[in-house]
């Protein structure tokens, strides 16, 4: 038996890109235009010349055997069909083996064989009593040549097949018309027969069974049996025009192990005319957990959004393969149904969301200590006035440097990040009820609040005291406020941080300081003109109320604190936590009226009690997370995101609530719209499946299914439905429209003839 001479070169090249493709026939031999691809070509037409040489030589053969076809031998490759059986049997299904042995440097090509090449093909026609035929690609190579990435094998590869007879028992006759493509420097394609015949006797296992089965072993399944998971797919930041027909992005792709990951590699097949390259990987979680993140390049009109992709994951000798549909990233899919976006355009998003943060009831109190403050300055210098505000928002940029250098080091470790998600933790509630008491205590008048000289020192570097103590106690107010600020979302705020969370270390930086200039904006402006200071009245009487009020808004602070940690650790553990901050008061009033002795009594009872506050807490356990909707009314259902798959394909509408007792912009939304008109009727209906889920203490699942979709804070509202398969995401703060709107394109306009 011979090989026949080559048939011709074979070299698909793509347009500006070295990702892969779909295995597609090419339609003629073809030479790259690129420099790398000119001195491909010339290898390859070297290749030609030389593999009519090699081609042409007679291919030996082994003695025959029962159960393997004779060995048909190159320069290159040796190759034969073996079988995994003696004889036919009774069984309806056979496995088979094409099994090929490839000299060093030589490989052969995958199903999907990447920039160039094509994979081995089979035809089965001339063969007889041969049903069904299921060839099988164990997991391949990634190699790199010349700036071109192909996917293959070396060296020795069993592609396992499974065939189906017609007539089980009876002979089978296997005629095999075999194509197939070797590389090494250059590329040589061939065309041989292979033949088999397997008489009808027993169906006992054959010396090649073991063989067949190690191969069979390195066909990627659901990676059960590896300990592997892929667990989503989603854009990873906006798709970049870069030519006339050829766009680029990056996808990212989640996969988990049950053992570290060792060298994990993914390789994705779609659409023909996107192409996916090597992935950047990234481990965590002591290396169980792997983001893969992958360049895309995307030719002519070819999309990849809403697409169903087969991934295939590589670790070793471990693998994994399945089908998934594209989700969205933070940039592909920002709340309100803004299109994808770039740095430029995010910083600038963030800086209107710190700005709004401004007027988000959190802060509020806080802000209105620093227009007290700037009644205050009434009759000041302008130097005084500058000094002060800008000190106040040094305080605000810096907090959030100092958030972002927290968040960055937590997501660099591998834990689970977000914004606000410090009020998931007793201990942080506690701290920051007992500061906010202490502020609406020393407004009230009970004590002077006054920073040590080392933090006026720090801050002002010099001058007077009562500068240093001013300087301080300005950059305090904007980092208090900054700190306040955190459990409550504006809009832009989610698609910033979300963004920032999604991306590098160096976005999360930069992304931060614009959110604290934005915050910080309005103490800016003042800082640069002081003279509007002379607008406000002069002081008076007036101050003396404000901060009669502005003392009862921080105590309503603590109240709702104390309402988040009863939430968290129990009612019994907040009222503890309340007293505690009335004796606090108590204490004060002894240390500012007593003598010497009682003061100095009163202020070891002082460090005693807010020890006391952070320690009591603790003696209770921490309430197993309950429903929040149960405080609210009783059409929610308890948050299940592996339930939603199954709602939506029984053709049902769900929407998602992801709230938390510290969120005020949940409850926001809460009152005025998820539980009030046309909005709290349909979310109450049957024609809507209603899921809440409360992170007021941290939860996995919840985290996990905000990270989905590329967001790290709350509010968060996203529905399902027959029209949005994969969910409609809404903005932080809703109106009833959204709602509405977003119901009637999640349920294919169902719910659309519902709106009054």
């Amino acid at each position: 038996m011979e090989v026949s001479p080559p048939i011709g070169i074979y070299h698909r090249v793509k347009r500006a890109h070295t990702g892969s493709r779909m295995n597609k026939k090419p339609s003629r031999p073809g030479f790259p235009a690129t420099a790398n691809g000119l001195l491909a070509g010339g290898l390859l037409l070297g290749g030609l010349l030389l593999g009519g040489w090699a081609a042409g030589t007679p291919a030996s053969a082994a003695a025959p055997e029962a159960t393997a076809s004779p060995w048909i031998k190159t320069e290159q490759t040796s190759i034969r069909l073996i079988s995994a059986l003696g004889g036919t049997g009774t069984e309806k299904t056979i496995r088979l083996g094409l099994h090929f042995k490839l000299k060093k440097g030589w490989k052969i090509y995958w199903r999907n064989p990447g920039d160039a090449g094509f994979p081995p093909r089979l035809d089965w026609k001339q063969s007889e009593n041969l049903g069904a035929v299921d060839f099988a690609w164990p997991a391949p190579s990634r190699f790199e040549v010349l700036g071109f990435q192909t996917m293959g094998y070396k060296k020795e590869v069993v592609f396992p097949i499974s065939v189906r007879l017609k007539q089980p028992g009876r002979p089978l006759k296997l005629r095999a018309a075999l194509d197939y493509l070797t590389c090494d420097d250059i590329c040589i394609p061939y065309q041989t027969n292979l033949a088999l015949d397997l008489a009808p006797g027993a169906g006992e296992p054959t010396r090649h069974f073991q063989l067949i089965n190690k191969f069979a072993n390195l066909v990627p399944g659901d990676g059960a049996k590896h300990g592997l998971s892929i667990e989503r797919i989603e854009t990873a930041g906006p798709v970049r025009q870069v030519d006339k027909d050829i766009r680029k992005g990056f996808v990212r792709v989640l996969a988990s192990s049950q053992v570290p990951f060792q060298k994990p590699d993914i390789f994705i097949e779609g659409p023909e005319l996107a192409f996916f390259a090597a992935p950047e990987v990234r481990l965590s979680d002591g290396g169980k957990k792997a983001t893969l993140k992958v360049p895309v390049t995307l030719e002519e009109d070819s999309t990849i959004e809403q697409a169903k992709l087969r991934l295939t994951l590589i670790d070793g000798n471990r693998s994994a393969e399945r089908a998934l549909n594209v989700g969205r990233g933070p940039a592909a899919a920002p709340s309100g149904g803004q299109l994808p976006i770039s740095l430029p355009l995010i910083l600038a998003l963030a800086v209107i969301g710190g700005l709004i943060l401004n007027l988000m009831p959190c802060v509020l109190p806080v802000i209105s200590l620093k227009v007290l403050s700037f009644a205050a300055h009434g009759g000041a210098e302008k130097r005084v006035i500058r000094k002060s505000f800008a000190a106040s928002s040094l305080g605000i940029v810096f907090s959030f440097m100092v958030i972002a250098a927290g968040l960055a080091g937590l997501k660099a470790a591998g834990t689970a990040v977000g914004w606000g998600i410090q009020f998931q933790h007793p201990w942080f509630i506690v701290g920051l009820t007992v500061i906010v008491t202490l502020f609406a205590y020393n407004l009230w008048g009970l004590f002077e609040l006054r920073l040590p000289s080392l933090v006026g020192d720090l801050a002002g570097g010099g001058g007077t005291k009562a500068d240093h103590q001013s300087f301080g106690g300005n950059f305090a107010t904007g980092a208090f406020a900054t700190v306040l600020a955190t459990p409550c979302s504006a809009p832009f705020l989610g698609t910033a941080v979300g963004f920032a969370l999604a991306g590098r270390t160096v976005d999360i930086f930069l992304i931060f300081a614009a959110l604290g200039l934005g915050m910080a904006l309005p103490f800016i402006l003042i800082a640069l003109a002081p003279g509007l200071a002379s607008r406000l009245p002069k002081p008076g009487n007036w101050m003396i109320r404000m901060k009669q009020v502005l003392g009862l808004a921080l105590a309503a602070t603590a109240v709702w604190l104390l309402s988040v940690l009863a939430v968290q650790l129990g009612l019994e553990a907040a009222l503890i936590v309340g007293a505690l901050m009335v004796v606090i008061g108590a204490l004060l009033v002894g240390r500012e009226r007593g003598r010497a002795l009682s003061r100095r009594l009163a202020t070891v009872g002082l460090i005693a009690v807010i020890l006391a506050a952070f320690a009591a807490p603790y003696q209770y356990a921490p309430v197993h997370a309950q429903l929040a909707a149960s405080k609210s009314a009783a059409h929610w259902r308890a948050f299940d995101p592996e339930a939603i798959p199954r709602l939506v394909a029984e053709g049902k509408t769900v929407f998602v609530d992801i709230t938390a007792e510290w969120c005020i912009t949940c409850q926001v939304n809460k009152a005025a719209v998820l539980n009030r008109g046309q909005v709290f009727e349909l979310l109450s209906s049957d024609k809507v499946v209603a899921m809440q889920g409360d992170w007021t203490r941290p939860d996995p699942k919840i985290t996990a299914y905000l990270k989905s979709f590329g967001r790290f804070g709350i509010p968060f509202n996203a529905v399902y439905g027959p029209g949005m398969e994969n969910g409609l995401v809404l903005p932080e703060l809703l109106t009833a429209g959204f709602v509405l709107d977003g119901l009637a394109k999640a349920s294919a306009n169902a719910l659309a003839t519902t709106r009054k």
